[in-house]
């Protein structure tokens, strides 16, 4: 089915990636192992150094047009994720989403909007609930 032919790293096979994803140094491990996940880059995907995720992680750069439900909007920013990011199991990341270094995303989280480094998310829609020291 070659659903995952298109990406240069290994994919794990439950998951799919699709579109332009830059990853930074120790980050490709974990897509080969974690299942399940989901990293739409239409509209481009950076993940900075060592950032890690577990199964299930859904990373949406792109929503489908308004007018047009089978074309996607690609008037929003780039998803950057940066350094040493920690996304727990079956968190969301949404278009145009910046995370700082050093961001924890709690299991389940949908981030909807972006947040600087060093803090700890969760909930539906994210909220900071404390700090990564």
């Amino acid at each position: 089915m070659r659903i995952n032919a298109e990406v240069p790293f290994m994919v794990h096979f439950t998951s799919t990636v699709s579109k332009t994803v830059f990853l930074g140094k120790g980050v490709a491990q974990y897509f080969a192992n974690s299942g399940g996940c989901y990293v739409q880059g239409i509209n481009k995907v950076y993940i900075g150094d060592h950032s890690i995720f577990a199964p299930g992680v859904k990373i949406i750069s792109a929503n489908h047009d308004k007018k047009d439900y089978y074309s996607h909007d690609k008037s929003i920013s780039p998803i950057r994720i940066g350094k040493n990011c920690w996304l727990g199991a079956n968190s969301v990341i949404l278009p145009g989403v910046e995370l700082g270094d050093n961001v924890i995303v709690g299991a389940g989280a949908v981030v909807t909007k972006s947040f600087p480094e060093n803090v700890i998310l969760a909930g539906v829609p994210a909220k900071i609930i404390g700090k990564n020291v």
